[in-house]
């Protein structure tokens, strides 16, 4: 383990932002399958954030003009449940039931967002139910090296030469971030993206790529998306 550049803030989801604004049918279905609070304001336009008891367990709802394109989640959440009904009855549908190859349900959100979840022991259930963030990859190996390399953070599961994961990332509230290779190529803007506390330069120097720059209303740049070596956005604010 290294000295890291940076530490986890939060989670984001892109939320489609039709004519009548963004749906929040998304932001509550999260804050309750994830064991959070749904928090909005009176403005129509205002989309909600999903809002936890640790900063690190929000999920920071973005809206945007895009609907979800017709391909699989590159970037999904696994999720701890007592049963795939109680998910089923926050609005969920299932894509593929456990069976004798995967031990866990495969799911979608209302948006047909994919997911995973895991059926637990209730009586072993927390209140916060974010077990593993899942990033897509083309080289799991090298992807996961660079982000361990980020958080200062140790590598797990080596011996697998297909999926490896990090445990011990600074600010992460859940159990593990999971990098797995896929046969299916990045072709559109992830729907779920990442924020940390970091500084830019630094993330550059190790092989980011600066997408754009975001304006501050006290500052002059109030956080800047960064792209991963392998197209991965995420975004990088400064520590206050």
């Amino acid at each position: 383990m290294t000295n890291g550049i940076a530490r986890f803030k939060e989670l984001c989801l892109d939320v489609y932002d039709g004519p009548d604004g963004p749906s929040r049918d998304l932001g509550r279905f999260w804050a309750a399958v994830t064991g959070c609070e749904y928090k909005v304001s009176d403005d129509p336009r205002d989309p909600g954030d999903v809002v936890g008891t640790e900063e690190g367990m929000g999920i920071a709802i973005c809206p945007v003009p895009e609907k979800k394109a017709d391909v699989k989640h590159r970037v999904h959440l696994d999720i701890n449940t007592d049963s795939v009904d109680s998910v089923l009855a926050l609005g969920a549908t299932v894509q593929r039931a456990e069976d004798d190859e995967i031990h866990w349900t495969v799911m979608e959100d209302p948006e047909g967002g994919e997911f995973c979840a895991f059926v637990r022991d209730p009586a072993k259930l927390t209140p916060y139910r974010t077990y593993e963030l899942v990033v897509d990859t083309v080289n799991a190996a090298s992807l996961t090296d660079w982000w361990a390399e980020v958080f200062g953070a140790t590598v797990h599961g080596t011996e697998h030469p297909d999926w490896r994961w990090l445990e011990d990332v600074p600010g992460m509230p859940f159990e593990a971030w999971v990098f797995s290779d896929s046969p299916e190529p990045k072709t559109v803007k992830n729907r779920w993206h990442w924020d940390v506390y970091g500084d830019v330069e630094e993330f550059l120097a190790r092989g980011a790529t600066k997408l754009w720059e975001v304006p501050g209303k006290t500052r002059p740049i109030a956080w800047t998306v960064l792209a991963d070596p392998e197209g991965n956005e995420f975004c990088v604010f400064p520590e206050s």
